[in-house]
């Protein structure tokens, strides 16, 4: 029996699957269904299983499998039994376990639940042209069925190329699903007999999906509300084998915020991209929960331990997910700010930006001193809470923090003929003996400067002394920007700029 029974005989494990074809990125829908299965899984205390459902060996794309595991353990999520981790209940790979799904076949066709189909792919094609000329939905007509043993026996020794379907028997059983709730599709008489494995040896889904989650002792099957309506014809699968299902429940649909369907040809709904993109795991996946149900409340910022402890599967509505991507930076901005504040995981923080520095900026640095940390972790600090993403930091807005502008003396003039005098006040501002410089008293001092230049405004010595120090007419507060500089930074900036 081995873990086939594993889940039955204890209600407290909880076994569950992301089971992902390889045929290309990972996508927000998959994302989503992977960390749904996640937190179900660390709510119950049992196991997240990732297995590759790759019998379809026509559209497999190379270096896909690694990438889907490698996007999972990005976002936080990594499987306890996978292809590259192993587990009691391997391969975790269906194309590896092809003589397993082989004999569960043999056995079906032992006992009368299956049977070889030799019908030609131009038969098939014709009677999928006359259902739909006759508006009809296309359907097998069970044609081989009915032959008898002799029959099939001739054809198998004439050579005949063959697949195996499982035969469809009226009655199938309502069931209850964790999300829409009692169900039933009366699936013999609308579809024809399903193809379990196909001429090359290879299982389809229907097939694949019912052994292996039997095989791993997968407890709860939570997967996308596209396969709430084959759920019956699984049943009757399990229902041959003699095998108790697992608990179902279907998660609805992942929209774009207008309703309409996330689109894979899109590359913005490939996890992937998000990563590269700067995006913060904890951010993605906060958003495509926020969007959708199954937790107790509904606000931004909830970690990965959060929605864990705030999970409750009987929460999740029937209704599909509208996913606004246009949040999403505000999503990584609280989960940024609090990574900064995090003792433990700012010095990460800091590693990446001078890494990011040093591959924009590295040829322009005249200063390397803004690689130290003590520099970097000020910026971050200063800049928690107005950032979204640390690759902000190295856009040309925050250029002046790694570089040093150039300013053209007249443009300084342009804004106020009184640059010079400006610029003594603001030096001889810096050379009190204050310990530290503060954004708030900077701030209360800059404020006071004007009453002493009498025809300048407060506003036209902001907007020199914000060109002065950065060349850009916006940016950070000039009291911010003076307290990340530092103070000889700024002195050297101020002269620099005065004397053209």
């Amino acid at each position: 029996m081995g873990l086939a029974g594993a889940a039955a005989a204890s209600a407290s494990l909880a076994r569950v699957r992301f089971a992902p074809s390889p045929t290309g990125f990972l996508h927000l829908g998959g994302l989503r269904t992977a960390l749904y299965n996640y937190i179900f899984a660390k709510k119950h205390g049992g196991r997240f299983i990732l297995r590759l459902e790759d019998t379809d060996q026509s559209r497999i794309v190379p270096g896909a499998a690694d990438g889907i595991e490698d996007m999972l353990e990005w976002a936080g999520i990594p499987p306890d039994e996978s292809p590259r981790r192993g587990g009691p209940a391997g391969p975790y790979q269906q194309s590896h376990r092809l003589d397993i799904y082989r004999e569960a076949v043999e056995r079906l066709l032992e006992e009368g639940s299956a049977y070889r189909c030799f019908c030609t792919p131009q038969r098939l094609e014709l009677l999928k042209k006359a259902a739909l000329q006759n508006q009809e939905t296309p359907r097998y007509d069970n044609r081989c069925r009915h032959l008898t043993a002799k029959q099939v026996a001739e054809k198998v020794s004439q050579g005949a190329d063959s697949v195996v379907r499982f035969r469809l028997e009226e009655g199938s059983e309502p069931f209850h699903d964790l999300v829409y709730g009692w169900s039933r599709h009366e699936v013999a008489s609308v579809e024809g007999d399903p193809v379990i494995l196909k001429s090359d040896g290879f299982p389809t889904y229907h097939l694949a999906n019912v052994v292996d989650d039997h095989r791993m002792g997968v407890s709860h099957v939570l997967r996308g509300a596209e396969w709430l309506a084959s759920t019956s014809k699984h049943l009757l699968l399990y229902r041959a084998f003699g095998w108790d299902p697992p608990c179902f429940g279907h998660l609805p649909l992942l929209l774009n915020a207008d309703g309409s369907k996330l689109s894979k040809r899109q590359g913005h709904v490939y996890v992937e991209q998000f990563a590269r993109d700067g995006c913060l795991p904890a951010a993605l996946m906060d958003a495509i929960t926020n969007c959708g149900s199954g937790f107790t409340g509904n606000r931004m910022g909830r970690t990965l331990e959060e929605l864990v402890a705030e999970f409750d599967v009987g929460k999740i509505e029937k209704h599909s997910a509208l996913l606004d991507l246009g949040r999403l930076s505000e999503f990584n901005r609280i989960h940024l700010a609090r990574q900064i504040g995090d003792e433990r995981r700012r010095p990460d923080l800091v590693a990446e930006v001078q890494a990011s520095v040093e591959r924009v900026y590295g040829a322009q640095l005249v200063d390397r001193g803004v690689l130290e940390k003590a520099y970097v972790e000020q910026v971050l600090l200063l800049r928690r809470g107005h950032i979204s993403r640390l690759l902000d930091l190295v856009s040309p807005q925050y250029a002046f923090l790694w570089i040093r502008p150039t300013v053209p003396h007249e443009e300084l003039q342009a804004i106020s003929l009184e640059a010079e005098e400006i610029g003594r006040l603001v030096l001889e501002l810096l050379d009190q003996p204050v310990a530290t410089l503060t954004v708030e008293e900077l701030s209360r001092d800059l404020r006071r400067l004007p009453e002493r230049v009498q025809v300048t405004q407060y506003s036209a010595m902001m907007k020199l002394l914000r060109m002065a120090l950065s060349g850009q007419q916006q940016g950070p507060s000039v009291a911010e920007m003076m307290v990340s500089l530092g103070r000889g930074e700024t002195r050297a900036r101020i002269r620099r700029a005065l004397r053209g």
